[in-house]
């Protein structure tokens, strides 16, 4: 019997029913969607600032995706505990495209995005651009990626409280006081992740909040601040006042796309490790919720979303079983999103630290990228570079030329092989990849 036939006795043996709702899991699914809440919501609400977003849309982001993937776990599984959410990975991205466009023109962005992953989905197109793009420079665009997320949130460890005055010396009383807290925070954070995140990877953020809440109660710090905004509904229309605009529009709509679907079937392929009851994931299934969402965030103003890995890790450890718990998620987000104001409670350093940490995390990731050998360590960590110095898309694009031609000559010089064949060996694996699904 070949893989492909397995994996399909595989996907038929699966209820679709089950992806959403199972009685019997029913409590175990609603206490891990009131845990992955817990950390997703300080996790937005970084993400959403990084992304020059209002946090308000951020989380409606969240909860919008959310209701979205667990209505279509009942017909259109993609994965089983994924939970969905603005990605940290496409934050800088985002607020790139909210430099250039202006966050009024974003809606268009966020729309077109969802077309091009509309048509990806459509046709099958993902495996053809993990192809195109070896997974280590994915790995590498996120490294680079993290360490902008890291130095943009460590000032935050050691900001002063809103109307303090900022003294010629750096080491006042206060900011004594804020660096203290950030590290006895820092230290909890770390050492209850370090103990449980195989077990309660929830733990850490929700000591991490109650500590910062309990010593905004006697020492002042900056405190969130979260704007109530105005949602309003309608066709995701730009004005764009010149031609270039409206192109680099697309070809950045068509970054964000690729970068996105890229996340999501590699996010699937590790939900798929740790799903509790080994249930085979289907990425294109994912995509089809995750460009619906997109889509439909578009018409309030919404972010882009994906399967995050660090959310569905933590679902999973919660108990999770089916996408209930992904209903659970939205359902408290939505709380928070109409309720802002007991989101002023939050103080700066603790978001500081998870973010910090999340950025560090993703550096982090070059390591897995040992397994594919030094030449891949070596590419990726250009990538990274060149993604933090030059530009998220400016960055990958000089690998890729970068790999392509380091891949011409060896083939040319070393295995004497012609520019012709070079150019067809390269498009055969496309090809053959087209072969084996068929």
């Amino acid at each position: 019997m070949t893989t492909k036939n397995i994996n399909s006795e595989k996907n038929q043996s699966v209820d679709h029913g089950s992806a959403a709702f199972v009685a019997k899991y029913a409590g175990r699914d609603i206490q891990a969607g009131v845990i992955t809440a817990t950390m997703a919501i300080p996790l937005s609400i970084g993400i959403a600032m990084m992304s020059d977003y209002p946090i308000q849309v951020g989380l409606a982001t969240v909860a919008f995706a959310s209701f979205i993937g667990f209505l279509f776990a009942w017909f259109r599984p993609g994965n089983f505990i994924g939970a969905p959410g603005i990605a940290a990975g496409l934050a800088p991205i985002l607020a790139m495209g909210v430099a250039t466009f202006g966050i009024e023109n974003m809606a268009f962005v966020i729309f077109m995005t969802a077309t091009f992953q509309a048509l990806i989905w459509k046709y099958d197109w993902q495996r053809y651009l993990l192809k195109a793009v070896p997974p280590y420079l994915v790995e590498g665009l996120l490294a680079g990626i993290g360490l902008k997320i890291a130095l943009k949130f460590l000032p935050f460890l050691w900001m002063l409280p809103v109307g303090m005055a900022v003294s010629e010396e750096f080491w006042t009383d206060s900011r004594i006081q804020v660096i203290v807290l950030s590290v006895i925070g820092a230290i909890l954070f770390l050492g209850l992740f370090k103990k449980f995140k195989d077990t309660k990877p929830a733990l850490p953020y929700f000591a991490l909040i109650v500590f910062g809440i309990a010593a905004s109660l006697f020492i002042d710090v900056r405190m969130l601040k979260v704007e109530d905004v105005e949602f309003n509904i309608g066709l995701p229309i730009p004005d764009f006042d010149s031609v270039y605009l409206w192109v680099y529009a697309i070809f950045f709509a068509l970054m964000l796309a690729v970068v996105d679907v890229i996340e999501q079937v590699m996010s699937n392929a590790a939900i798929e490790k740790i799903d509790p009851l080994k249930r085979p994931c289907n990425s294109n299934n994912s995509l089809l919720s995750i460009w619906v969402s997109n889509m439909g965030a578009s018409f309030f103003g919404g972010m882009t979303n994906l399967d995050g890995l660090a959310k569905s890790s933590t679902n999973r450890l919660a108990g999770a079983y089916t996408k209930l718990s992904v209903l659970v998620i939205g359902l408290l987000i939505a709380f928070f999103v109409f309720n802002v104001q007991y989101l002023d409670n939050l103080p700066y350093f603790a978001l500081a630290i998870i973010m910090t940490f999340v950025g560090v995390k993703m550096v982090l990731g070059l390591l897995h990228v040992a397994t594919h050998g030094p030449y891949a360590v070596l590419l990726a960590t250009v990538c990274g570079l060149l993604v933090f110095q030059v530009g998220i898309f400016e960055g990958l694009i000089i690998t890729l030329v970068i790999h392509a031609v380091i891949s011409y000559v060896i083939f040319s010089k070393v295995e004497s092989m012609p520019a012709g064949t070079i150019v067809r060996k390269y498009f055969q694996k496309f090809k053959e990849d087209k072969q084996e699904i068929n």
